[in-house]
């Protein structure tokens, strides 16, 4: 098995499964900072990760969506978990569209503790937001080994002690 397949199975041992992750998501802001910079912007939200993608529902007239409207680059991290990752986030609109049958089965699985309480699947502005990661560093036992993820490439590079 290569580094990158490793770091896959990693990443399912990890997040996969269907279960219901933390990670914080960071935008760039609409609004321009200090000296008209870009501002970013992070905020933690439940994700269900499947084959190199995590997937969030939210709401499609949010802040975080309107960002990612406006530009679609993200960053994530998962909580404790000592992941981090960059990416592409995509709407793919309201839940209950035909087409997205298939991943909203696995989010409310992920999710059924509560979402039904937070999200009204009747409103087409209730969407799924699929973030597509490029790249990823993986941490193993504290810097001691590092997958770096390739994952458009589907490659891999390690630092550190073999694994």
């Amino acid at each position: 098995m290569g580094i990158y397949e490793k770091g896959m199975a990693i990443l399912e041992e990890r997040f996969g499964g269907g279960k219901d992750n933390v990670i914080g998501l960071a935008t760039i802001a609409l609004e321009a900072g200090e000296g008209g910079r870009p501002r970013p912007v992070v905020r933690d939200v439940d994700a269900m990760y499947e084959d190199g993608a995590f997937y969030v529902v939210t709401y499609g007239q949010s802040a975080k969506m309107r960002q990612i409207e406006a530009n679609d680059h993200v960053a994530l991290a998962v909580n404790f978990e000592w992941f981090n990752a960059g990416g592409r986030g995509e709407s793919l609109g309201w839940v209950m569209k035909p087409e997205n049958a298939e991943i909203r089965g696995k989010v409310r699985k992920a999710f059924e503790k509560w979402y039904d309480m937070a999200n009204n699947e009747k409103d087409e502005n209730c969407c799924i937001l699929k973030v597509a990661m490029s790249y990823g560093t993986i941490n193993i036992n504290h810097h001691e080994t590092l997958i770096l993820m390739d994952f458009e490439g589907k490659s891999a590079t390690l630092r550190g002690k073999e694994i």
